[in-house]
């Protein structure tokens, strides 16, 4: 036997101040993500919700926020979806169970969500997608299904009943009955009800199904995960832009056809050499790139507007210190080292940027002038903020 099988890895551990997650970030990485399920119970301990169900209703109306309401009939295994905005008069004639409403990128319209990001900062922030806030009334939910990502499911309010399965042989096909992408057959292995604080966390492609036990909310945090094909097109079209015209396939060397309609091995060669441009611009640095511009604009759910004002480089040094910034929260910023610089991406786009005032750019949100004058290559950095004001995707305040 095992040491493995001896002692298997728990699936519910308890939390503390000093262990948010039960064990160290460290642990968690090595054993749990992308591995296997975790629930952490008192993950945040005496949890209030940042928001209420009034005021998830209230955003599931405004216009452009992403908002969804799933009905069940139970009797008849049933499932309805119905996709916002919504109005008020809506919600009154909805049933008094068996419904739920999810609202995406709750993040980036509320603050007090957002901040619920900060302990998560052992992920790469480029990995985060958003925070999702469902609240379902007794008997609510969508259904068993699987994501093909990452999720930390967090309990804000109420009591919810989660169910998923381990077991690798879990049929994975879908029903065909409903738009909604539901498991056709669902066996839970594990089963838990879930209180305000607890957190239970699903690597990719694991059935579960959460069930509310009178009215509850959850906060998802999710993680984002392109498909290979998502990264395979976007990378070919980028290439594809850049090449000229006029190459393209070319047999100068052809010789008559012994078969007129064969593909024979001389031309899958010329095939492969009309690729050739592509096959040479991958790559670490054109990839490097490519990926930076692509993970920071993939699935952006709006599109961030530049302010009427303009501010320059020399006018912003002038009053750095004496000023906050504060990040859009629609604008997703990465970036990688290079030499001894660094490439800042953000929302699509990518600047040379002073390390330092990448790194200050991306560990925080909301950033102090004060702290930043105290960076090196206070020039190059000052420039790329003013770029940064003048896209839209960092606002000035007084201080």
């Amino acid at each position: 036997m095992t040491e493995t099988r001896r002692n298997p890895l728990p699936l519910e551990v308890h939390a503390d101040a000093r262990l948010p997650l039960g064990m160290r970030p460290a642990r968690f990485l090595r054993d749990y993500w992308q591995k296997r399920p975790l629930l952490i119970r008192n993950a945040f301990p005496g949890f209030v919700p940042p928001l209420m169900p009034d005021d998830l209703a209230g955003l599931a109306c405004e216009e452009l926020a992403l908002s969804r309401i799933v009905l069940r009939d139970q009797r008849r295994d049933r499932w309805k979806l119905r996709t916002g905005p919504f109005a008020e008069s809506d919600f009154a004639t909805l049933p008094e169970s068996h419904w739920t409403l999810l609202v995406q990128d709750v993040d980036k319209w509320d603050a007090d969500v957002a901040a619920l990001l900060d302990r998560f900062d052992f992920l790469p922030s480029w990995r985060i997608d958003d925070v999702m806030v469902s609240y379902a009334t007794d008997g609510g939910g969508v259904g068993a299904h699987l994501d093909q990502y990452d999720v930390f499911l967090l309990q804000g309010l109420g009591r919810r009943h989660w169910s998923i399965s381990t077991d690798p042989r879990a049929p994975h096909d879908f029903r065909d009955d409903t738009e909604l992408k539901l498991l056709k057959r669902f066996e839970p292995t594990h089963a838990w009800m879930l209180d305000p604080g607890d957190m239970l966390y699903l690597p990719p492609g694991v059935p579960h199904d959460g069930v509310g036990v009178g009215e509850c909310m959850t906060f998802s945090i999710g993680m984002r995960a392109p498909s290979s094909s998502e990264l395979l097109v976007e990378f070919a079209e980028q290439i594809a832009a850049a090449l000229p015209e006029s190459q393209r396939y070319a047999d100068p060397d052809l010789r008559a056809a012994a078969e007129p309609g064969e593909i024979d091995a001389a031309a899958l060669k010329r095939a492969r050499n009309a690729l050739g441009a592509c096959v040479q611009a991958m790559d670490e640095a054109t990839f490097a790139d490519f990926f930076g511009r692509f993970i920071t604009s993939w699935r952006s759910a709006q599109v961030v507007a530049p302010p009427k004002r303009t501010l320059s480089a020399q006018a912003l040094d002038a009053k750095l210190e004496t000023r906050t910034f504060l990040r859009n929260p629609w604008s997703r910023l990465a970036w990688r080292r290079m030499s001894r610089d660094a490439v800042l991406y953000v929302s699509g786009e990518q600047y040379s940027c002073p390390i330092a005032w990448a790194r200050a750019l991306g560990r925080a949100r909301c950033l102090s002038g004060a702290e930043l004058t105290t960076l090196p290559q206070r020039a190059a950095g000052v420039s790329v903020l003013a770029a940064l004001i003048q896209a839209g995707h960092v606002a000035v305040r007084r201080r």
